[in-house]
């Protein structure tokens, strides 16, 4: 997507249920794009997530992003957490959009089902030239260390579809 002056903004949708770990996903992402340079801003709707209800975020970042609102249909990236959720946001897809999904790796390799969102952003992490190393240090920064090794396996999971 351009905004107004043509430059490029990349709009991701992170989406599923309270305590599945959509905010801390769109922590992470948020911290490594600011960190790469990249104007970033963040919104989030929260339900009736903290009763595992929908929650979802829009992570927008480009040279220069000045509303956090993804536009209806302007979703570059759809990270659903949940894959009954990705139908509820679809619509709002631009055309060539991707949907990531747990149907994206084998979820029963995950040490914990709450790897989910992690195993999510090393999917995404094929599509942005990020290198893998500023990823992984990116994660390390806001999980415990005794959940760094499992975030690891998690993300590589999603990153390499193993």
């Amino acid at each position: 997507m351009r905004d107004m002056k043509g430059d490029t903004i990349t709009n991701v949708r992170i989406a599923g249920l309270g305590g599945m770990g959509v905010l801390k996903a769109a922590l992470v992402l948020g911290e490594l794009l600011f960190e790469e340079g990249y104007d970033v801003k963040k919104a989030e709707v929260h339900g009736m997530s903290q009763r595992g209800g929908s929650i979802s975020s829009d992570i927008r970042f480009g040279k220069k992003v000045l509303s956090p609102m993804i536009p209806f249909g302007e979703i570059n990236y759809l990270l659903s957490l949940q894959p009954e959720w990705s139908d509820v946001h679809k619509a709002a897809l631009a055309p060539g959009g991707i949907v990531i999904s747990p149907g994206d790796f084998d979820v029963s390799k995950l040490r914990s089902s709450k790897a989910v969102n992690v195993a999510a952003l090393g999917v995404l992490s094929r599509h942005l030239d990020i290198p893998e190393l500023r990823w992984l240090e990116t994660l390390k920064k806001f999980f415990a260390e005794k959940l760094h090794e499992a975030n690891e396996e998690a993300f590589l999971l999603g990153r390499n579809g193993k």
